[in-house]
């Protein structure tokens, strides 16, 4: 058993990591602004800002997740709030699981990253955001942090929660697509594929991406 603490448990992502790992036995600690709607029995919940709690539920933890939106008062502030979550993962000995977008994958091997390419203009801020909290991993993590950048399918999020199906494919930069040309994966099998990783670590300092 793990204990894992998940910041952004209450929302659509870290809600059904929270579910996931908690059905397995995990001791799972939700940290959120806001209290959940439906607990789940077993979870603790921790109310309130990210900066007044870090410091307290991550001593101890075996992995860390971060689910956490650039929307609302966290909007332009990920980068800060994730390089602190980074630095206290590495401090207590943690897995550092930061959960990011689709479009930080690659069309193809070699290729721009989506995100470098045409984006709708209600989606390029949060889009732009995201991957920079990639770069930090990538060019600024602490050196003993053991962390994985998780990239979700492109059709994903509550507007297509879909059902667990216990089935997903793990690639890496690459987005994966069905043979219908299709990147799509639930909410409950997303949350599946990453408490599996915490579960069975199979990668490390790279980005992982999930889709059906």
């Amino acid at each position: 058993m793990a204990r894992i603490v998940v910041f952004g448990g209450t929302g659509y992502t870290g809600g059904n990591i929270v579910r996931e790992a908690a059905a397995r036995g995990h001791e799972v600690v939700s940290v959120s602004r806001s209290e959940p709607e439906a607990p789940v029995e077993g979870v603790g919940y921790e109310v309130g800002a990210v900066e007044d709690t870090a410091h307290r539920v991550i001593p101890g933890a075996d992995a860390v997740v971060a689910a956490l939106s650039p929307r609302g008062d966290m909007a332009g502030r990920l980068v800060e709030v994730y390089r602190e979550l980074a630095r206290l993962s590495a401090e207590a000995g943690a897995r550092y699981l930061q959960i990011g977008g689709f479009s930080s994958l690659r069309p193809g091997a070699g290729e721009p990253r989506f995100v470098e390419g045409e984006i709708a203009e209600e989606y390029r801020e949060e889009a732009l955001e995201g991957e920079a909290t990639r770069v930090l991993l990538v060019e600024d993590a602490p050196s003993a942090l053991d962390w994985v950048f998780v990239s979700p399918a492109g059709a994903y999020g509550a507007w297509a929660a879909g059902e667990r199906t216990g089935m997903y494919r793990v690639g890496g930069e690459v987005a994966l697509f069905d043979t219908d040309g299709e990147s799509t994966i639930s909410g409950a099998d997303f949350a599946l594929a990453v408490v599996d990783e915490i579960d069975t670590p199979g990668h490390h300092r790279e980005q992982m991406g999930v889709a059906y």
